[in-house]
């Protein structure tokens, strides 16, 4: 006969894996539906309006999503825990997929804004799923955990844009727009995510975390307020850094990578060479995220903070000294993919292990919140600095978002020793 205490951890083992297994499909479908769609936002967003100019909006309504809905999905979260949320966020981007077809449909613009701000919701799903890794994941293994799931990503992101022309193609002949055809793909994607979801992640890993929790952690329903979760980060100075590192790592690579198409298109670059420097960008995001997960759990979250800052500084230099070398601003995406990257995994898991466990989800989505509403203000500002002043000055500016980063590092490093 096993020893309870032995089966009871063996069972606990095997729940994460099986979490971790769910999150990661749902995490690859939820990729390939956003990049699916993203690929010819803009070109969609162009054809509907008939100016170029307004053809930026594109992102900015994709990115409203995911600012928009992050307090409410995790409240919903905080009071019914992972997958309900998870399933809506989808559900809500499948139905912004089929409006921004409707809208492409019937040529009105302000529609396909309202379907995109919709379909930007399912990045929501993607950016809650790695906190729900980390949800029962070992406090020393939290790092590898939320990397797992992030670098799940790739996958998507990678395939995503390569099968939009099919996507295109297979709308022929239905009244659809060619450039909607992704849309029609992605609505389809993001439905099965939902499906994969709500049918296989159970038991729900925050509601299982809660009654693994200590005794004597508060889980009354004021705990896991937002008031409650907004608490707990003026009272931890770790749960602050980690905001202000994922808002600063997220902001700074939003900005510096929306306008490094337009840098290498004046210095004469082609559609298939910034295709490949953005590729490039999207492997350091996502490809290397194990590394920065492993690295966080046996370097310290710290340390890998201070990795994040020296990353993004390289990648900024690099970037915004380039001129007319490719290469060199290849090189500097890399880095600030590989920068973003270590910022999103070490504060993730740091601001996880910052606060209380009745307050995470609130907490968390609060993080969602700050991040993705600062990097929409920072992609809106980036096209000005770089009308203005250039996009060195872009580089600069980006560099500057890390100075309370590194700050707020030093400090606790001091506080540490």
């Amino acid at each position: 006969m096993s020893d309870p205490v032995t089966a009871a951890a063996e069972r606990i083992r095997s729940l994460r894996r099986r979490t971790q297994a769910v999150l990661i499909t749902g995490q690859i479908l939820g990729g390939l539906g956003i990049a699916t769609g993203i690929a010819l936002a803009a070109v969609l967003a162009k054809d509907v309006s008939g100016s170029e100019a307004l053809s930026g909006l594109a992102s900015t309504a994709s990115v409203a999503g995911p600012a928009l809905l992050a307090m409410p999905l995790a409240a919903l979260m905080g009071a019914r825990g992972r997958r309900p949320g998870l399933v809506l966020a989808y559900l809500i981007g499948a139905l912004g997929a089929g409006v921004v077809v409707l809208g492409a449909v019937v040529e009105s613009f302000p529609l396909l804004l309202a379907g995109l701000v919709g379909f930007g919701a399912a990045s929501s799903a993607n950016l809650a799923a790695r906190f729900a890794a980390a949800d029962l994941a070992e406090p020393d293994r939290r790092g590898r955990a939320i990397s797992t799931v992030v670098w799940a990503t790739t996958i998507g992101a990678v395939l995503g844009p390569n099968i939009a022309a099919p996507a295109g193609e297979s709308v022929a002949g239905l009244g659809i727009p060619a450039a909607a055809g992704p849309f029609v793909w992605a609505a389809g994607v993001f439905l099965v995510a939902a499906l994969v979801v709500a049918v296989l992640l159970r038991p729900d890993p925050l509601l299982t975390a809660r009654a693994l929790a200590a005794p004597e952690e508060d889980q009354a329903p004021d705990a896991r307020s937002l008031k409650a979760g907004m608490r707990a980060v003026r009272e931890s100075s770790g749960a602050r850094l980690a905001l202000v590192t994922v808002a600063a790592s997220h902001t700074a690579m939003v900005s510096i990578m929306s306008m490094t198409p337009v840098a290498l298109s004046h210095h004469g670059a082609g559609i298939q060479l910034i295709g490949l420097v953005i590729s490039g960008h999207i492997a350091g995001m996502y490809a290397f995220s194990p590394v920065m997960g492993w690295l966080s759990d046996r370097l310290g979250r710290l340390s890998v903070i201070g990795l994040a800052v020296g990353l993004l500084s390289v990648a900024a230099l690099l970037a915004g000294t380039a001129g007319s070398s490719h290469g060199q601003t290849a090189a500097g995406l890399f880095v600030l993919g590989l920068g973003w990257s270590a910022g999103l995994v070490s504060g993730s898991a740091l601001l996880t292990d910052s606060v209380p466990q009745a307050a995470r989800a609130a907490v968390q989505g609060l993080s969602d919140f700050i991040m993705n509403t600062a990097a929409g203000v920072g992609g809106l500002m980036a096209g000005l600095i770089v009308a203005k002043a250039g996009y060195g000055w872009l580089n600069l500016v980006g560099a500057c978002l890390l100075l309370p980063m590194a700050a707020l590092a030093v400090r606790g490093v001091l506080r540490r020793a």
